[in-house]
């Protein structure tokens, strides 16, 4: 092998699409990435139009194999992970979307949930899928899509890796790996296929699901017509947070990771234990390999990154996200500030769809840096409110916390999570771990790489030591906690989608 060829990692966000070309040494070779149109139609609605996905996923890999001087003909396999949970339909002959995407953090079925939730299904639905019933999840965005979208009952259904691997298949393959599966509410998390009894539940059909595959083998081909001549294996498929985990080489039960994006999601690795959460975590699939599927905790805290883009967008208080951290740090704290960025609910550990989004403790002495900072700060709050829920579901305490994700290139976010955790923060030189776990899952199905060479292709960039006392942290977090009670339950429910719809 020349140092040529490279392992094409997809990397389909919420927010954009990122592509990089990673040589076989495990060095990034090259990267692109393509902002995708958000759509909020009505409050709490979130969407995506599915061709904009695709166009932007072929946006970013031309870019990333022209920074890696790469050709079509080098790319050995491709690499997929994507933003979890959300729904696409599409026609199975024109390969077109017949709607738009409903995005994982949609909140159009709150009212649903509480329903179900008041009919007694709570506890059923958590043994078989390991999962909360909230709108969060694919199942009753699906079952949504059935009574309101015409065609919805005959078109090609899955999340939104389905829908990329129909698209570089050419409509060949429909299929899934069952990270993705396990965020549906539709799969059973102990046999690891699709449930009749979920799909019965919630009132679907399971006939226009793709096929569960593993995350790492040969799951489909990519068809060079459809895809800027590129003819290679489909060797590795994550969720995005499942693909952060093998990117931050967290293989081994009790190693935990952060990934800091649109939202934060914590997952700790639990090997073959399945952990029933106490406590508000998620139990979901980590991976599947060779047949075995090896399990995680998961903590999902829906709003962090998206709070800065939030103070870019809406308020026009920085020009872009990258001035956050040094004016967070331009300050010795938030001046008493609290920001909880609740503008779609709260996820772990609350699932509260009616909380929305609350800032306490405003004083003139209050401005740009005080307010950008306790957004800053919300970020490691919420994490540390997952961490002490996870350390009393599994009896463990953490060691460390492996961060990645755009903001984890904070300095001032990154020490505050070690003050508030009490143990060392640890990113490494790569944060952008989530493509790279794609391309990792890809390198080991493509037989480029094994086991053994993961350990030495994580590299660390910088450790953060704790540097408050215990009861200094616990103070700053029990402040936190009356901020986010705030904010819960603000909005009714009777009041959240006027026609119920």
């Amino acid at each position: 092998m020349n140092g040529e060829e490279v392992v094409l990692s997809l990397d389909e966000g919420t927010t954009g699409a990122t592509a990089i070309a990673v040589g076989i040494d495990g060095e990034v070779r090259g990267k692109g990435y393509e902002e995708i149109a958000q759509h909020y139609p009505r409050p709490g609605w979130v969407e995506h139009d599915a061709t904009d996905i695709w166009s932007a996923v072929q946006t970013s890999v031309r870019q990333a194999l022209d920074a890696a001087g790469a050709k079509p003909s080098d790319v050995r396999a491709v690499g997929i992970t994507n933003q979890r949970e959300t729904l696409v339909l599409w026609d199975k002959e024109t390969m077109q979307p017949i709607s738009r995407a409903i995005v994982w953090q949609d909140r159009r079925t709150a009212d649903e949930c509480t329903r179900l939730r008041a009919a007694g299904h709570e506890h059923r639905v958590r043994e078989i899928t390991g999962l909360v019933l909230d709108p969060y999840f694919t199942a009753t965005k699906y079952a949504w899509a059935l009574k309101h979208i015409e065609g919805a009952g005959e078109a090609a259904a899955g999340t939104v890796d389905s829908w990329l691997i129909a698209r570089l298949s050419s409509g060949r393959d429909h299929v899934t790996d069952a990270s993705n599966a396990s965020r549906t509410l539709l799969f059973a998390i102990s046999s690891g296929e699709w449930s009749d009894e979920m799909a019965e539940l919630f009132g679907v059909s399971l006939r226009n699901l793709p096929r569960i595959a593993d995350s790492s083998g040969h799951i489909s081909t990519t068809d060079p017509d459809a895809f800027l001549g590129i003819q290679a294996p489909i060797a590795g498929v994550a969720g995005d947070q499942q693909a952060a985990l093998f990117g931050q080489a967290c293989t081994k039960d009790g190693m935990a990771k952060n990934t800091y994006g649109t939202g934060s999601f914590v997952l700790m690795q639990t090997g073959k234990r399945r952990v029933a959460s106490g406590a508000g975590m998620l139990t979901t699939v980590a991976w599947r390999r060779a047949g075995e599927l090896s399990y995680a905790l998961e903590g999902a805290i829906f709003i962090t990154g998206a709070a800065l883009q939030w103070l870019r967008d809406g308020l026009g208080i920085i020009a872009s996200a990258g001035e956050a951290g040094p004016l967070a740090a331009s300050v010795p704290d938030a001046g008493g500030v609290f920001l909880v960025p609740a503008f779609v609910g709260l996820g772990a550990p609350h699932w509260d769809p009616y909380a929305r989004g609350t800032i306490v403790g405003l004083t003139r002495g209050s401005g740009r840096a005080q307010l950008v900072r306790a957004a800053v700060e919300s970020m490691a709050y919420q994490t540390r409110d997952v961490i002490d829920a996870m350390e009393r579901d599994t009896g463990q305490r953490l060691t460390e916390l492996r961060v990645d994700g755009g903001a984890a290139v904070m300095d001032v976010l990154c020490q505050l999570q070690a003050d508030l955790l009490g143990i060392p923060v640890r990113r490494p030189r790569q944060t952008e771990t989530t493509a790279l776990g794609a391309a990792f899952l890809a390198g080991l199905g493509a037989g480029l790489w094994t086991d053994a060479d993961l350990a030495r292709l994580w590299k660390l960039d910088r450790e953060f030591e704790p540097t408050l006392s215990r009861d200094q942290a616990d103070a700053l977090q029990s402040r936190w906690r009356q901020a986010v009670e705030r904010s819960r339950s603000w909005e009714r429910p009777e009041e959240a989608l006027p026609d119920n719809q």
